[in-house]
């Protein structure tokens, strides 16, 4: 499974176009421009499980560095601050990782 059979394609660009220059990234508006927002709880665990590239049902602060790369490969990495505002805006139990649950709740607030 794809992001790009979840999203379409020129929403993935318009989204990634949005966040290139460094210290840019606001994950929530990212969500929104790609039409995560839109898209079904279902949609969004498979979003998760396409994020989380270990398998381990949580997302990392090194997962999150290449967040833009996975859905689409040329895109930057994330910088520290980006990585770091991101995990806490999302980790609601303060374990360091973001969860399933959690980065639902934080795609579809």
């Amino acid at each position: 499974m794809s992001l790009s059979s979840i999203l379409s394609a020129d929403a993935i660009d318009s989204a990634i176009k949005d966040c290139q220059a460094p210290d840019s990234f606001c994950p929530k508006k990212f969500f929104t421009l790609c039409g995560l927002t839109k898209k079904s709880p279902a949609d969004v665990k498979e979003v998760f499980g396409i994020l989380d590239n270990d398998g381990n049902g949580f997302v990392e602060e090194e997962e999150l560095k290449f967040f833009l790369q996975r859905f689409s490969p040329g895109a930057r990495v994330l910088t520290d601050k980006e990585t770091k505002g991101f995990l806490s805006a999302a980790d609601d139990d303060s374990d360091g990782r973001i969860g399933a649950d959690e980065f639902q709740a934080m795609v579809l607030s």
